[in-house]
């Protein structure tokens, strides 16, 4: 299995510093980071380890989903997945306090019972919920 990786550049103190994440694997992007803005209520256009993070867990989950879905006997036509990372205060520091997933999925082949079942399903087996599991992850699943 491949190796995905990241890199970032920071200079000067995490009050006044700033740095910028590189996507290396994809040569998606480059993305600013700042301390101040990561704890602010209003990103200002930089992204952070949460965003990242709530990304991963986005994109891991609804491909997840869209295995089990048809392993269930269903076929997805489209999942719509977000997923909310919360940061707050620790003793020293800071983490995460929270992650929510929200899916909302058409789906053929699968009553809602049956799609709650699969949702609940992946996100327990998604890989990065199960990299995630000093965090409590909550989940809302409905079809549409």
């Amino acid at each position: 299995m491949p190796t995905r990786t990241a890199r970032t550049a920071w200079n000067g103190t995490l009050q006044d510093g700033s740095g910028q994440v590189e996507l290396s694997s994809s040569g998606a992007g480059t993305f600013e980071v700042s301390f101040p803005k990561r704890a602010a209520d209003e990103a200002g256009g930089t992204t952070s380890p949460e965003e990242l993070i709530a990304a991963a867990h986005s994109s891991c989950y609804a491909m997840q989903l869209s295995a089990l879905i048809g392993e269930a006997g269903g076929t997805p036509q489209s999942l719509d997945v977000t997923a909310s990372v919360t940061l707050g205060p620790d003793n020293p520091g800071f983490k995460l306090t929270g992650i929510t997933l929200v899916v909302r999925g058409e789906v053929d082949g699968l009553d809602a019972a049956g799609f709650a079942q699969v949702a609940q399903a992946a996100k327990e087996s998604c890989p990065v919920s199960k990299a995630l599991t000093g965090v409590e992850i909550t989940l809302d699943a409905a079809l549409e």
